[in-house]
C-alpha cells in the first residue's frame, strides 16, 4: 500500500508548501502521539537542525503531541544520529527530528525513530497516515504531554561519539579541518575531536538559520579542500546539515567519498578479525568498491538506493557495516543509523593503527570510473519489461565482461530513466553509455509512437 505523506526517508518538501506547514506539522504531531499512546502513557523525543523553520514546526509538533497526551523531551539542535541515540538512552516510544538533512535552508522535514533509534516499520507509518484522517481532539487538561528540555544533549551525544573507539584513543599531533555544514553538529563534532586531543580547525560551524548547507559541508567540500591544502592539515571533514553523511578530504586535497571511507573501514576491521560478514552497498556504490573488497574475501551485497534499504538488509544478513556513495556509513554494531562524526572516528582509527594516512588508505580502493546520462520518458515505463532496452543492456554487458557493469535505475521523482556504466577505460564507457542511452530513448519513443 503506498503512502501519502512518508517518503523513503521521512517527510520533506518546502517550508510553507504542503505538508511543510505549521497546520499539517501539528496535525502530525497529534496523530503520532495517538499512535504511539496506544499502549499507554508514552513519551516522544524531538530533536532539529539549525534552519530557522525549526522553531516553527518545533511547537507545533510540541503541541499536537500534548493534544494527545504524550510527554515531550526537547533536545534542542541536535544532529539525526543524536536523536536515535538519546531515544534509546531515555527510552522514549519514539524520536523526532526535524531536518531537511543536506537540502538548503527554504525546506525542510520530519523524521521518525523507533524506540530502538531505527528507522520506522511501513506499519506504523501507514497507521499514523490513517490517524491523520480522523479529526483532531483534545485529551482530557489533566492528561496533556507535559514538555521538558534535556539540557545535557550535546554533552551525552559527545560522550557517546567517544565511547565508540577504544579507551585511550587519541588524535593527538593531528591536525584537522572540520566542516559543521552549519548544522547540527556545530557544537558537539569539534568537542569530539579536540577532547580526543586532534587540533581542530572549525569552518562552516557558525549557524543563523539560513547558511545550513551554504556552499559547505558534505555535499559541497570545496571550499574544505582548500583550507586543508592552505593549513597544511592532515585531513578534512565534512559532515551535513544533519550530521548522518561523512565526506572526508585527505592532506591532497583529495575528496574521500562515502565508498572509499567504507572500504577502509571494512579493510580495518577485516585485520582486526571483527567484522561480522560482510558489508551492504547500494545500487550506485562504485564497482571499484565491490572488487576491492572481494579482493579481501569481505561478501558484498546491492541494497536500494536510500540508507533505510542498507540498514534492512543489514539486519536481514545480521552483518554490521554498510553505507552509501554519498556519505551515509552505517556502523550497526556501534549505533542504529548512519552516523557522520562515528564514521569519522573509525577511519580516524584505522589510520592511528595502520601508521598510514588518509591518502594511502584509500589507495587500496580503486575507484571504477563511472557515466551516467539520463534519458526522459514521456510517461514512467517499467524499462524492465521493454524487451528491446533489455537486450541493448545486454549487448553493452557482453562487451564489458566482468570489468564493469550496467545499471538502469528509473527516477524515483521525474519521468526518465538514470542510465549508468561502470568500467576501467572512462572513454569507453562513455562511448557504449551514449549508445545505450540512444538505445533506450528509442525504444522508449517506440513504446509511446504504439499507443
Amino acid at each position: 500500500m503506498s503512502k501519502r505523506y512518508f517518503g523513503t526517508d521521512g517527510i520533506r518538501g518546502h517550508v510553507g508548501q504542503f505538508p511543510i506547514t505549521p497546520d499539517f506539522m501539528l496535525k502530525l504531531g497529534w496523530a503520532a502521539g495517538k499512535v504511539f499512546a496506544r499502549g499507554g502513557r508514552s513519551k516522544i523525543l524531538i530533536g532539529k537542525d539549525t534552519r530557522i523553520s525549526g522553531y516553527m514546526f518545533e511547537s507545533a509538533l510540541e503541541a499536537g503531541l500534548s493534544a494527545a497526551g504524550v510527554d515531550v523531551l526537547l533536545t534542542g539542535p541536535m544532529p539525526t544520529p543524536a536523536i536515535a541515540y538519546l531515544t534509546r538512552t531515555f527510552q522514549a516510544n519514539a524520536g523526532i527530528v526535524i531536518s531537511a538533512s543536506h537540502n538548503a535552508f527554504g525546506d525542510n522535514g520530519i523524521k521518525f525513530f523507533s524506540s530502538e533509534g531505527t528507522k520506522l516499520p511501513d506499519e506504523i507509518e501507514h497507521a499514523i497516515e490513517a490517524q491523520m484522517d480522523l479529526v483532531m481532539t483534545t485529551v482530557d487538561s489533566a492528561s496533556l504531554g507535559k514538555v521538558r528540555r534535556i539540557e545535557d544533549a550535546p554533552g551525552r551525544y559527545i560522550e557517546f561519539c567517544k565511547a565508540s573507539v577504544p579507551v585511550g584513543f587519541s588524535l593527538s599531533g593531528l591536525k584537522i579541518i572540520l566542516d559543521c555544514a552549519n548544522g547540527a553538529t556545530y557544537h558537539v563534532a569539534p568537542e569530539v575531536l579536540s577532547e580526543l586531543g586532534a587540533d581542530v580547525i572549525e569552518i562552516a560551524s557558525s549557524p543563523d538559520g539560513l547558511n545550513i548547507n551554504e556552499a559547505c559541508g558534505a555535499t559541497a567540500p570545496q571550499r574544505l579542500q582548500k583550507v586543508v591544502i592552505a593549513e597544511k592539515a592532515d585531513l578534512g571533514i565534512a559532515l551535513d546539515g544533519d550530521g548522518d553523511r561523512l565526506i572526508m578530504v585527505d592532506h591532497r586535497g583529495e575528496v574521500v567519498d562515502g565508498d572509499e571511507a567504507l572500504f577502509i573501514i571494512a579493510q580495518r576491521m577485516k585485520q582486526r578479525g571483527v567484522l561480522t560478514g560482510g558489508v551492504v552497498g547500494t545500487l550506485m556504490s562504485n564497482f571499484g568498491l565491490e572488487q576491492s573488497l572481494n579482493q579481501l574475501d569481505i561478501p558484498f551485497l546491492r541494497a536500494n538506493v536510500g540508507d533505510r534499504y542498507v540498514m534492512e538488509l543489514l539486519a536481514e544478513n545480521d552483518w554490521v557495516l554498510g553505507g552509501e556513495s554519498s556519505g551515509h556509513v552505517i556502523c550497526r554494531h556501534l549505533t542504529s543509523t548512519g552516523d557522520g562524526t562515528i564514521s569519522a572516528l573509525q577511519v580516524l582509527r584505522a589510520m592511528q593503527e595502520s601508521g598510514k594516512n588518509l591518502h594511502d588508505l584509500k589507495e587500496g580502493m580503486h575507484k571504477m570510473p563511472q557515466v551516467m546520462i539520463n534519458v526522459r520518458m514521456a510517461k514512467k515505463v517499467d524499462v524492465r519489461g521493454v524487451e528491446a532496452i533489455q537486450q541493448a543492456v545486454k549487448d553493452v554487458e557482453a562487451q564489458l565482461g566482468s570489468a564493469g557493469r550496467v545499471l538502469l535505475r528509473p527516477s524515483g521523482t521525474e519521468p526518465l530513466v538514470r542510465v549508468m556504466l561502470e568500467g576501467p577505460d572512462k572513454a569507453f564507457i562513455q562511448k557504449l553509455c551514449t549508445e545505450l542511452a540512444k538505445e533506450v530513448g528509442n525504444a522508449l519513443e517506440a513504446l509511446v509512437s504504439q499507443e
